[in-house]
């Protein structure tokens, strides 16, 4: 999102297909059991319940407004929702602007459209990108330098070192 914001964008749309993953974090997002959406018509408050809670929409509001916010853009996020092979994915489609406010998102567990007029205006004044001006480029050289310890992503979501930054690989 950064280098995005840093190229111009004022608008990030970003599809994802999240899900609950089977991580070592204790405080990551777990899955959604199979259970929960194959009995969404007898029980559709336990689908609402699991999509709104912490491996759900709670999830995304704990980084998703602050990258809209720290970046000073709008995120347009949208997301599977339903079954997907062996996994529940957790829709909550939903528009945030550059203070990191929802403007609009979807209240259904189901497939839906969300949308909204974005005021462009709040761009340049956003707290976000405001300070990306004053920040100092000549200290990100180390983001982009190899350090001998990087994994995989799917390597990564079950590693369990003591210190993710320092352990060997």
């Amino acid at each position: 999102m950064r280098a995005t914001t840093l190229l111009g964008a004022t608008v990030l749309v970003a599809p994802h297909q999240t899900r609950g993953t089977r991580s070592v974090s204790p405080d990551g997002m777990k899955p959604i059991p199979l259970e929960v959406w194959d009995n969404r018509d007898v029980a559709p408050e336990a689908v609402r319940t699991a999509f709104d809670g912490p491996n759900g929409r709670g999830w995304l509001l704990r980084w998703l407004p602050a990258r809209a916010h720290d970046n000073g853009l709008f995120v347009l996020f949208s997301n599977g929702v339903g079954r997907d092979d062996d996994e529940v994915r957790t829709g909550n489609a939903m528009i945030i602007d550059p203070y990191g406010r929802i403007v609009a998102e979807t209240p259904v567990a189901d497939e839906a459209v969300v949308a909204a007029d974005l005021d462009l205006d709040l761009v340049p004044l956003s707290t976000g990108r405001r300070w990306l001006r004053g920040r100092r480029s000549e200290l990100y050289d180390l983001l982009t330098e190899h350090q001998g310890n990087e994994l995989s992503p799917c390597e990564v979501r079950f590693d369990t070192p003591s210190d993710p930054l320092t352990a060997p690989n």
